[in-house]
């Protein structure tokens, strides 16, 4: 089994955006007599980033990884040389099931849930990257599987478990900005693009199999750089667009802080995707049924990203002559440069009856107006460590998933009605959870489950 002494543990913690407070417990106590033996779907990006972070546990033992580009696989194979290689997911749940008990799903949203759910099946605890799947349908389908099955689970939004995010909720639910009234939620990024995929193709690199990265979504030519290895989160077949997948990070505490459940309806007033590809500059407004932090029996929440932001008096509530020390996110949701600003490029607005929180992507939450809360202490509350915590439970270790998909499922329910609003603009879409359908608008029901390609269906998706 590979292990990673201390100071390499705490290198691995700060290339995935964590601090030193987050050191697993397993760590620091007595190592379970279990040996968790776990294998990645994906090898590199923020597959690696998963790999490295679970299998720094001592119990852990990475025993298999698929990739379907086998020129990704070398970090790998030079940190676990004893790990076996597959190039197809399914070969290695049909080779493997008897000698594995876990497993990252760490590879493009399209093919989150068939993998998840197959795994599932075959009994395994499951880490999923966010969002947990591409469509609602296939959400809710993982979601009520591992309920049934009682399985251990976590959803990759890694900041979950932070200081800076459990503070954020913290501060709400504490009453110091009173009731909600509405929140405002935004990211710089720009997953999107115009126009058709180029027509001039060249031919597949070895080692690469097009096919298999392809998987359930429909047949089309290799375009190099076009798709593989990062820009398929702009392409609809493949990825969720901005929204769902940094909404999943930044919805997140706002979701959890005011206790959110499903929308009753949502309503774009962007611009819409074209044939391929998402948009940006997304203007995605939520109507959520009220709780008991909430001041109405309803509460407004609206997205924004690329170049659109809160209107400027909502922003002017956040104004302030200090600059706040903000962490700057990457593509993969990592944390980055640290830099100070006014305003964050990605972050919250809670707006409550008491006051206004700022809640930045990634740091320390601020209130507002300053002099009100000058002398306000904010809750001090430890992170966890969002990998070992999901690890720790599958061995009867004291961590505790703080993002099981009964929590994220719903969560990732909520954002991803956004790609189906944006489809249909200026139209307020009135959502049945329970039915899993749009109401008022029956061609929306066409998104909320995909058709896969032949000979990619999954039985029970």
């Amino acid at each position: 089994m590979k292990s990673l002494p201390r100071r390499s543990f705490l290198k691995t913690l700060g290339a995935a955006g964590l601090a030193a407070p987050f050191i697993s417990r397993s760590l620091l106590a007595a190592q379970p007599s279990k040996i968790l033996r776990h294998a990645s779907f994906g090898a590199s990006g923020m597959a690696w980033s998963d790999i490295q972070a679970i299998a720094s546990n001592p119990f852990v033992k990475l025993v298999a990884v698929a990739d379907v580009d086998l020129n990704k696989v070398a970090d790998v194979k030079a940190m676990f040389p004893d790990v076996r290689v597959y190039q197809d997911w399914r070969q290695l749940l049909d080779k493997e099931q008897s000698n594995i008990d876990s497993c990252n799903v760490s590879v493009p949203d399209h093919m989150h849930a068939p993998i998840a759910y197959s795994a599932m099946q075959l009994g395994k605890h499951v880490y999923c990257q966010k969002p947990l799947a591409h469509d609602i349908y296939e959400t809710r389908v993982l979601t009520e599987f591992a309920r049934e099955k009682k399985l251990i689970t976590q959803m990759g939004i890694q900041i979950h478990s932070q200081k800076v995010y459990r503070q954020a909720v913290a501060i709400v639910h504490s009453g110091a900005i009173g009731k909600v009234k509405e929140v405002h939620t935004w990211s710089n990024k720009k997953w999107g693009d115009v126009g058709a995929p180029p027509t001039a193709t060249t031919p597949v690199p070895g080692g690469f199999n097009w096919d298999l990265w392809l998987g359930n979504a429909a047949e089309r030519p290799y375009v190099p750089g076009y798709y593989h290895p990062s820009n398929w989160r702009k392409r609809l077949d493949f990825g969720t667009g901005t929204f769902g997948d940094m909404g999943c990070h930044i919805f997140d505490p706002v979701f959890e802080a005011v206790a959110l459940t499903a929308p009753l309806s949502v309503r774009s007033d962007g611009p819409a995707p074209d044939r391929w590809n998402w948009a940006t500059d997304a203007v995605i407004r939520y109507v959520f049924p009220g709780t008991p932090y909430t001041a109405d029996k309803t509460v407004a929440v609206t997205w924004y990203d690329g170049d659109q932001r809160p209107p400027a008096e909502i922003r002017a509530l956040i104004a302030t002559k200090n600059a706040t020390t903000m962490t700057t996110v990457d593509d993969t949701g990592r944390a980055g440069k640290t830099k100070r600003q006014a305003e964050p490029d990605q972050g919250s607005i809670i707006i409550g009856t008491e006051g206004v929180l700022l809640v930045p992507h990634i740091a320390t939450p601020k209130l507002f107006p300053e002099v009100k809360f000058a002398d306000y202490k904010i809750p001090e509350i430890a992170g966890t460590h969002h990998w070992s915590d999901w690890a720790e439970a599958i061995v009867g270790g004291p961590g505790k998933p703080l993002a099981s998909f009964d929590y994220s499922g719903p969560l990732t329910e909520a954002v991803l009605l956004g790609s189906v609003a944006v489809r249909f603009p200026h139209t307020d879409l009135k959502w049945n959870a329970a039915k899993l359908q749009f109401e008022n608008e029956k061609a929306a029901n066409a998104y909320v489950r995909r058709t896969y390609r032949k000979g990619w269906e999954v039985a029970g998706l």
